[in-house]
């Protein structure tokens, strides 16, 4: 085993992991499926999908990484070398999340720049299409949409550039600035939205319980979906940053903090995106129906044709939000990058830094494809294949590993020794019997949603990244470690 870095401090922990939960899923996402699941009605599938996925996994993640002190790969071959090849696919499957997640963020960053100025205009869905992300027009695809290609470029150099330090002096410093920066801007647009006009129309819109939706399975896997995206859960994460920790941890408080910290960081900024959607539909008159949507058109179109009319304060909002989503975006990047940096510099004896310059350059290359014509659909097909057929599966398959051929039991000792809060046999049943059952239950059903609706182009995509995964993985696999 290559020697570990470590954190100075529970609270670099802490804020890493926090970073690492936070980011677009809970600012643009979580209203939207609250909303479209139920209303108020959603919050029981949803503590519920917390209590016996969220908090029991995350634990897990924490016990097995402090424990083992090692890259994900690492400890999956020593629990069973056979098992190896899963972690590589898990790890490179994260990596691809990287790949196109700083896309988005270029697109953030493109909006940053045009917020001081509102350069995007009066029609602002035709300045995403031809500016930023692009459209599912496959003649678009020959051309790069050149403002984003850039914002990708720089921003892979500033995560080569935190991410290359050591641990505590890269990421640590880094969340310890940029996560208190993002609640304190997040909690301020939220404030000022819920004094908006109209802010009760939009807030009673999204909390208005329906409650016969709770019958319908689909509002129960919303719930089990949130909580396994929001919380980057069982994507090595967890795990990679538990294993820097130092002795005398607290692993379970500190996943409580970090689930709680989460949970009430998506919840409040719902009720903020409904605020500011209420206030358009107040003063415009235009139903709510007709504003609420998630992802790249809330952000990218919706909100922007909100800031359009609301005056001197919509030149201060504007820039702020896109300011959060930036931060909340890096710290989440910055732990979707450790897993593959962890476990291929463990893997080739490589150094940090060379490792994180040659992962990079490699990613920076495949986000630079994704910044074509046809940008966002790119995004899209990709988004959805990895995390509904490869990640989805990969999770269980973590469970049914730990539990089954590791042995949890080993690591509880280390779990309760210093934490307020104790595991036992509950937790075992759930991380051996539930999870795995859950988890696969929802694998199938995602992959009959996908394959079922796909287009010729989109199953092409995904054909490739599997393709690639699998190549890659199995490279990673035969490779001897260099400190053998």
């Amino acid at each position: 085993m290559s020697k570990q870095g470590q954190w100075d401090s529970p609270i670099a922990f802490i804020f890493a992991m926090i970073g690492a939960a936070v980011g677009l899923g809970n600012i643009w996402r979580f209203s939207y499926v609250l909303y479209s699941n139920g209303g108020g009605s959603f919050f029981i599938p949803y503590l519920i999908a917390i209590a016996i996925m969220g908090i029991p996994f995350l634990i897990l993640e924490y016990g097995v990484g402090f424990s083992f002190r090692d890259s994900f790969s690492n400890i999956v071959k020593k629990i069973n070398p056979k098992f190896e090849i899963f972690a590589w696919m898990l790890v490179i499957f994260v990596f691809v999340v990287t790949i196109y997640y700083m896309v988005i963020l270029s697109w953030d960053l493109v909006y940053l720049g045009s917020s001081f100025t509102f350069s995007w205009g009066t029609d602002v869905a035709h300045y995403f299409v031809n500016n930023v992300g692009g459209s599912s027009n496959l003649s678009n695809a020959s051309f790069l949409l050149v403002p984003t290609t850039i914002g990708v470029v720089a921003l892979w150099i500033l995560l080569w550039f935190i991410a290359h330090r050591n641990v505590d002096e890269g990421i640590g410093k880094a969340s310890k600035i940029l996560i208190p920066a993002l609640f304190i801007i997040m909690g301020s647009i939220i404030v000022y939205a819920l004094t908006l006009p109209g802010a009760s129309i939009g807030i009673n819109t999204l909390l208005t319980p329906d409650w016969t939706k709770l019958t319908d399975v689909n509002i129960w896997l919303a719930a089990f979906a949130q909580i396994i995206f929001s919380l980057s859960m069982g994507q090595a994460i967890a795990l990679t940053y538990a294993s820097y920790l130092p002795e005398n941890s607290r692993l379970i408080d500190n996943a409580l903090i970090v689930i709680a910290s989460n949970s009430l960081f998506e919840i409040c900024t719902a009720f903020g995106v409904f605020s500011i959607l209420g206030y358009m539909s107040f003063t415009h008159g235009t139903p709510m129906v007709q504003l609420i949507t998630e992802g790249t058109g809330l952000v990218f179109v919706v909100f922007p044709m909100i800031f359009n009319i609301m005056g001197p304060i919509g030149r201060v909002l504007a820039p702020l939000l896109f300011l959060a989503i930036l931060f909340a975006g890096i710290t989440s990047a910055l732990g979707f990058f450790e897993p593959m940096l962890n476990s291929a510099s463990n893997k080739l004896g490589w150094s940090r830094t060379k490792t994180a310059t040659i992962l990079s350059v490699i990613g920076c290359v495949f986000s630079v494809i994704l910044t074509t014509g046809i940008s966002s659909y790119l995004v899209s097909i990709v988004d959805s294949f990895v995390n509904e057929f490869g990640i989805l599966i990969l999770i269980a398959v973590q469970c049914v590993i730990f539990a089954w051929f590791y042995n949890v039991d080993k690591i509880i000792p280390a779990l309760n020794e210093y934490s307020i809060f104790s595991v036992g046999k509950t937790w075992k049943f759930v991380i051996r019997y539930l999870l795995p059952c859950v988890l696969s239950a929802m694998w199938l059903i995602g992959i009959i949603k996908l394959f079922s609706t796909a287009k010729q182009f989109e199953i092409v995509v995904d054909v490739i990244i599997i393709a690639l995964v699998m190549v890659f993985a199995l490279i990673l696999t035969k490779i001897n470690p260099a400190n053998e």
